[in-house]
Order: structure tokens, then C-alpha cells, then sequence
């Protein structure tokens, strides 16, 4: 193996200083399937910016295996499919008409579609669906900090996590920043209860109970010392703030508008189609 890397490290190194000399310089190979060949410079371009010899000899190794197995299996389709079988001029020409629609409808929509969302937009989306809208997980508005034990001040901590005032908020990031090994604070916004009990040496099995029962709770390992500080709290089942479900609404406004652009879209053209006997449609006795 390590012979193996050796001779990629020396081929590497020459790739990437010398694979982009004059195209009149003849490559030599560095694989070869049936008439197929693999040359230095094809590595070169799935080569990652800045990547040491050592890496470099391991994805060049990988690329050619891979390379040489993808080759092998075309070489074992040919062998073995029909003509009839190898045959893709449909399917290629059906993918082609596929893309090119696509593409088209693409830039129409970017081009076109109001993509403007307003608040009240939201807020008539969210009222007129709230069942759409109840959560699947419990969600909180808390403080998270996990600080080493003999760094940890508990009562300074339980009063500064009380503070939930924007200055509050900024002293305490300050201090976690120098102190905590991690933390979260997150009052402005909802996260998800389960990110903050992974993050525990104890996990909280019954988190229901829990929300329901604490707003501070404290834990401690050989290490570390913990504190939990919720603030406000959602459970499962519940509507789902709408500001939590902010980002989600907007994209669900924008997926219902570009299916109605592109029904719209697809009527137009029919019609102009029609309109300019651009085709035909044959009856059974003609």
C-alpha cells in the first residue's frame, strides 16, 4: 500500500505541475480499459484546490479504480445488450426535450414570477391552515451552556441566564465565549428541545415533564458542569408559532405560485399554438 501511494505521490506531484503544459505534448496513459484510455490531465481536473501530495496519491488511486470499474461494466453492457437494447436515441432525445423544457420554464419563472411574499401574505397562509402547522417535536426559547467544572460560577451563571434583555443577552455571549466549552442562546428564536438534550450527560426521557415542570435545570459530569435555563417552551401537538413556521409558509406561497405560473404558462402557449395553427390534431377519418 504504501509503495502504492509512494508511486501516486511522485505521479501526483507531476500531474498537477505539469498536466497543463501545450496540448501538442503527447500524454502518456495511466489507464487503460479495451480503447479506452485515462490520462493524467482527466485526474488533474477532480483534483480539490490546494490538496497535499499525500491526499492527492489517495483520490488519484480512488478516481482510477473507479474509473477503470465503470469502464469494465460499460464493456459488459455492450457485450451482452441487444442492438435494439443499446439503442438510447429515444430516451436521449426524450431527456434532451425534458432539459431543455426545464430550462426554459426556469428561466421564465426567475424571469417572471413575483417572488415578493408579504407579511400579511403569511399570516392569511398560516390562519387559513393551522392544522397544517401543529409540531411533529417539542420547541423551546432557552439558554444552553456547558462550561468546565472548575471554571464554573453556578450563581453567576443562574443570574445572568435570567436576564433576558438584549444588553443581558450580549454579556452573557461574551462570557460564554471565553469560558464555555459550548453554548446556546437562543431567546429570540425557537430551536428544537432534542438538539439541547443531545448535548446533555444525562438524557431527558420524558421531556414533556420536564418543560412542564422546570425552567432551570443543572447537571454535572467529571468534567463539566451544565446548566439549562428554558424561557418559554412548546410541546408537541401545539399550534406552531408562526414565526417558527416563517420560512416554511413563504416557501409553500412560492411552490403553490410557480405550479399556477407554469399551468398558466402551459395553457398560454396552447392556446397561442392554437391560435397561430401551429398543429393538427387528426380525426379517425382523416
Amino acid at each position: 500500500m504504501f509503495k502504492t501511494l509512494l508511486k501516486y505521490s511522485l505521479f501526483i506531484a507531476v500531474v498537477l505541475t505539469g498536466a497543463a503544459c501545450s496540448e501538442s505534448v503527447q500524454e502518456k496513459p495511466v489507464a487503460q480499459v479495451g480503447s479506452h484510455y485515462l490520462y493524467p490531465s482527466d485526474i488533474s481536473r477532480i483534483m480539490p484546490a490546494n490538496t497535499n501530495t499525500e491526499d492527492s496519491a489517495i483520490l488519484a488511486n480512488d478516481y482510477i479504480n473507479k474509473w477503470i470499474k465503470q469502464e469494465l461494466m460499460i464493456q459488459k453492457a455492450n457485450e451482452n445488450l441487444s442492438e435494439d437494447q443499446k439503442d438510447l436515441t429515444h430516451e436521449l432525445e426524450e431527456y434532451r426535450n425534458s432539459l431543455i423544457i426545464y430550462r426554459y420554464k426556469n428561466e421564465l419563472v426567475k424571469q417572471r414570477m413575483d417572488t415578493v411574499v408579504t407579511t400579511e401574505q403569511i399570516e392569511d397562509f398560516y390562519n387559513a391552515n393551522k392544522q397544517t402547522f401543529l409540531l411533529d417535536r417539542s420547541i423551546v426559547k432557552a439558554v444552553f451552556i456547558k462550561i468546565p467544572s472548575e471554571l464554573a460560577n453556578p450563581e453567576q451563571l443562574k443570574e445572568m441566564v435570567k436576564d433576558d434583555s438584549e444588553e443581558g443577552q450580549s454579556e452573557l455571549r461574551d462570557y460564554c465565549m471565553q469560558y464555555a466549552k459550548n453554548f446556546e442562546i437562543a431567546l429570540d428564536s425557537w430551536i428544537d428541545f432534542a438538539v439541547l438534550n443531545r448535548n446533555l450527560p444525562e438524557n431527558i426521557s420524558d421531556p414533556v415533564s420536564f418543560l412542564t415542570r422546570n425552567n432551570l435545570k443543572e447537571m454535572d459530569d467529571s468534567n463539566y458542569y451544565y446548566l439549562v435555563s428554558i424561557h418559554d417552551y412548546m410541546l408537541t401537538n401545539d399550534l406552531a408559532p408562526l414565526e417558527f413556521v416563517e420560512n416554511n409558509i413563504k416557501n409553500l406561497i412560492l411552490n403553490q405560485r410557480k405550479i399556477k405560473f407554469l399551468r398558466e404558462l402551459e395553457n398560454n402557449i396552447y392556446t397561442e399554438g392554437e391560435r397561430q395553427k401551429k398543429f393538427k390534431i387528426y380525426q379517425e377519418n382523416e
